[in-house]
């Protein structure tokens, strides 16, 4: 096995879930496991997780197939868009499809009604992502068809929350002025909850098609990872955890509401231990050296290939028997080096790059971008460790 590996606790995952289901009561739990489980590994997530979950959500069609190959049974959604020459695989491997258009919905009714297969779906409103599904406002004529296609079972309707992870801002003191950046944070906040807020009533006014009727309205979904902890309210019938399901909050200021813990470990072992004396410089470009005296240099057998991003440049720091230490030079696609000082860390002693100290949010401001990135990134030549 590779000395560079993510170790995933599975036992952690599991506990993560329990957390879940108690914060949001009765509702139906979905993790979605796109993007490879938030780059987890979705071969060893999904199978372990399967007995405890609702539902399953990815983002493509060719995600969905690889869970069937897994053996998963359990109800698999695909939310990302779909084109209708891809329907036929619905069919195919018991998916369900998220009916985005009226396009899509009556080709699907069309497909199930020729086949004589049923195909499950469900409805997506956009009420202010701007991405798939269609505006709530016109919403009517969608659901009125979707009433009309005999050969497909509606089985829910949904939306998703564009900013449901911004959070309060923290005043010091009622006394105390605000600095500028204060009043921009709370006016950022204002304007999220007022977009979340508006999104639901949005959504709820959909919604009443079906009272207005005296029909059964179909399952209903609203809540990302930020939506179950900051929205209560919009709970309803069923919740879609993604990074809150691998331990990891959607957002820095939120309050810590769930219990959760990051499952993921990324190690890795000394390759290479050497002196380098000062004023020698380290790796390509030469934009760091030893200085005053002679320094011990360790190299990392892991590199921007392997989603170690090159932008941590001189920034990323490492835990080595409990301690942590600099990266320095230029990260490489297959190793990077470490600034070890005086200490004596020779070939073969474990290196910690996440976990244990390293937070993804430290990988992400690292390399300047969000926690999501960092996960998704880490490429599939690191292999997965499950505990």
């Amino acid at each position: 096995m590779r000395p560079t590996y993510l170790e995933i606790n599975l036992n952690q995952l599991k506990q993560n879930l329990e957390a879940i289901r108690a914060h949001v009561g009765g509702a139906q739990v979905m993790p979605m496991v796109k993007a490879n489980a938030y780059g987890h590994g979705i071969d060893g997530v999904a199978p372990f997780i399967e007995p405890y979950v609702d539902y399953f959500g990815v983002a493509i069609v060719e995600e969905g197939i690889h869970l069937r190959g897994l053996g998963i049974k359990k109800p698999i959604l695909i939310a990302g868009g779909t084109l209708i020459e891809q329907l036929p695989l619905f069919l195919e491997h018991d998916l369900t499809l998220t009916a985005s258009s009226l396009d899509l919905l009556t080709a699907a009714d069309h497909l199930a009604e020729s086949t004589r297969k049923g195909m499950t779906v469900h409805l997506k409103i956009d009420t202010g992502m701007e991405r798939v599904g269609v505006h709530e406002y016109e919403a009517e004529e969608f659901l009125q068809t979707s009433l009309a296609c005999s050969h497909l079972k509606v089985e829910g309707v949904y939306t998703h929350l564009a900013n449901s992870e911004v959070m309060s801002l923290r005043v010091r003191s009622t006394k105390q002025s605000l600095t500028s950046e204060e009043i921009a944070s709370a006016e950022e906040h204002r304007l999220a909850m007022t977009s979340s807020a508006l999104q639901l009533e949005r959504f709820q006014e959909v919604l009443s098609f079906y009272e207005k009727r005296s029909l059964p309205t179909p399952m209903r979904h609203v809540c990302n990872s930020g939506g179950i902890v900051n929205l209560p309210e919009a709970h309803l019938d069923m919740v879609r955890p993604g990074v809150l399901f691998y331990g990891i909050y959607p957002g820095r200021e939120m309050q810590r509401k769930v219990d959760v813990k990051p499952i993921a470990t990324w190690k890795s072992k000394v390759a290479y231990s050497k002196i380098t004396q000062p004023g020698r410089s380290v790796s390509y470009g030469s934009l760091w050296q030893a200085e005053g005296s002679p320094k011990r240099i360790v190299t990392i057998p892991c590199g921007y290939a392997d989603g170690y991003f090159r932008r941590m440049t001189n920034q990323a720091r490492v835990i080595i028997h409990g301690k942590e230490y600099p990266q320095v030079g230029r990260i490489c696609m297959d190793q990077f080096m470490v600034n070890v000082g005086e200490d004596d860390v020779q070939v073969g002693a474990e290196v910690i790059l996440l976990g244990e100290g390293i937070s993804p949010e430290n990988l992400a401001d690292w390399t300047g971008t969000n926690e999501y990135e960092v996960m998704t990134n880490i490429s599939a030549r690191v292999p997965r460790v499950f505990v």
